[in-house]
């Protein structure tokens, strides 16, 4: 029993080592940027995906007055590996007809092994106070 406690403990030491060396901030877990995020495929389709799941989800809700979004792009990204990979984006886009783009708030949940996404939030960004 001994043995395998001390085993597992230095595979978590191990993982946590290389998740640093491979250029993570230093935290298992913890948020990383992704970098030129207009030119990265992947997290301008999960952004086009959001919009597309909020416009769905606005369709399905007649007592609702809010218009539908027309996607334009994502304008920052960061992830976090949990159960999958948690996305962390911030979207521009546009209510259809009105062509003035807004920033919203969107964080998405990919599990590639099943193939999954899961729209978890997607709200109007709400601006960081700066210290």
């Amino acid at each position: 029993m001994a043995k395998t406690s001390v085993f597992i403990l230095f595979l978590f030491f191990l993982v946590a080592t290389q998740a640093n060396a491979l250029g993570g901030n230093g935290m298992v877990g913890g948020r990383t940027e992704v970098k030129d995020v207009k030119n990265n495929k992947e997290v301008q389709d999960l952004g086009r995906y959001c919009v597309e799941q909020y416009n769905s989800k606005q369709k399905h809700s007649s007592a609702n007055g809010s218009k539908l979004l027309s996607f334009s792009q994502v304008v920052k990204a960061e992830k976090q590996v949990v159960s999958g990979i948690k996305y962390y984006l911030k979207i521009s886009a546009a209510t259809s007809g009105v062509g003035v783009p807004k920033i919203f708030d969107a964080v998405v949940v990919v599990k590639p092994w099943v193939h999954s996404k899961e729209l978890i939030k997607f709200a109007p960004s709400t601006p960081t106070p700066t210290k």
